[in-house]
């Protein structure tokens, strides 16, 4: 029987939702197939939680005592489960993982840099300026080019945190330092007025599968994390979109997902502008927790998790 690491935790704010995303995939992972073990990287080192006790991870192989692991399953949300560092690591090791690659992954982490590789293909994104570290920047110059109301946001998060809508150009300053306290950039975008969305996807034994999309319509300004997490919004699915409109949603989620070479489990969120949807940014480790979107759209689709995760971890063994 295959030992699976279930790998939560992380370094950002996001650990306390991989957390919850981690003990969905561990009870959803078939018991009958596999051995899930929980692995949790954070602050205080490398540990598995085995037998009622939390063991130091060997960095060395990916082990602890006589315990080998053949396969993980990263449910870190942020770094390093989000950002290429433990695909990289993974790699070198020569140990199968759930997520899409190396690559992949880092480059779809910075949401700045994805959406204008995305853009030269053609994916329809938001009017957009990077701030660095330190980086000197004029606020009207900014103004000008992305208008108001504008989002700010880290450009390296997730989990909605250190999100502003600003509405004034003296907000700015103030909404680009929080970006920063959450990520190591902070995006600047233009607000786009329309219907958001979300549509997951997977890669399973009978190739890509799109799932059915959500509709997001939250009570708030924009859905931030307590509409996210906190129930102050209204997750429609089926989305009830015309027809016309679910294809080519579906249809630009399965484009990206192919250009970007991913695997494993992705999500793709949206603001449909008239009858065109506009990516917002791509997901590689999405929300698996009871309130996260992927499981509903399994549910509404009659995919059990545990057929799902069972699929993902076959196809990259």
């Amino acid at each position: 029987m295959k030992n699976i690491a279930v790998l939560e935790g992380g370094y950002s704010h996001e650990k306390v939702i991989s957390l919850l995303s981690a003990e969905t995939v561990f009870q959803n992972i078939d018991k009958e197939k596999y051995n899930p073990i929980k692995v949790r990287i954070d602050e205080e080192g490398w540990f598995a939680f085995y037998q009622g006790e939390k063991i130091a991870i060997n960095r060395s192989d990916f082990s602890f005592g006589d315990v080998k692991f053949d396969f993980a399953f990263i449910v870190i949300h942020g770094t390093p489960g989000e950002d290429g560092k433990l695909q990289a690591y993974f790699d070198m090791l020569g140990m199968p993982y759930s997520s899409a690659s190396h690559l992949a992954t880092t480059l779809t982490f910075n949401k700045f840099v994805c959406n204008q590789y995305l853009k030269s293909f053609g994916v329809k994104v938001a009017e957009a300026v990077l701030i660095r570290q330190d980086e000197v920047y004029n606020s009207s110059s900014i103004i000008d080019k992305v208008g108001l109301p504008c989002f700010v946001k880290p450009a390296d998060g997730g989990s909605s945190f250190g999100i502003t809508r600003v509405v004034e150009e003296n907000e700015l300053k103030n909404a680009v330092s929080l970006a920063l306290q959450h990520g190591t950039q902070a995006i600047i975008e233009s607000f786009m007025q329309g219907r958001e969305v979300t549509n997951g996807i997977y890669k399973g034994k009978q190739g890509i599968k799109v799932l059915p999309i959500t509709e997001i319509v939250t009570k708030n300004s924009f859905f931030d994390f307590d509409a996210k997490y906190k129930g102050e919004s209204e997750e429609i699915t089926p989305a009830n979109l015309p027809l016309e409109i679910e294809q080519k949603v579906k249809a630009e989620t399965k484009r990206i997902y192919e250009i970007l070479d991913l695997d494993g489990v992705c999500r793709a969120d949206y603001i449909i502008q008239g009858e065109e949807p506009y990516l917002i940014e791509i997901n590689t480790v999405p929300g698996m927790s009871d309130a996260s979107l992927i499981p509903q759209m399994a549910a509404y689709e009659g995919i059990e998790l545990k057929q799902m995760l069972s699929e993902i971890i076959e196809l990259a063994s």
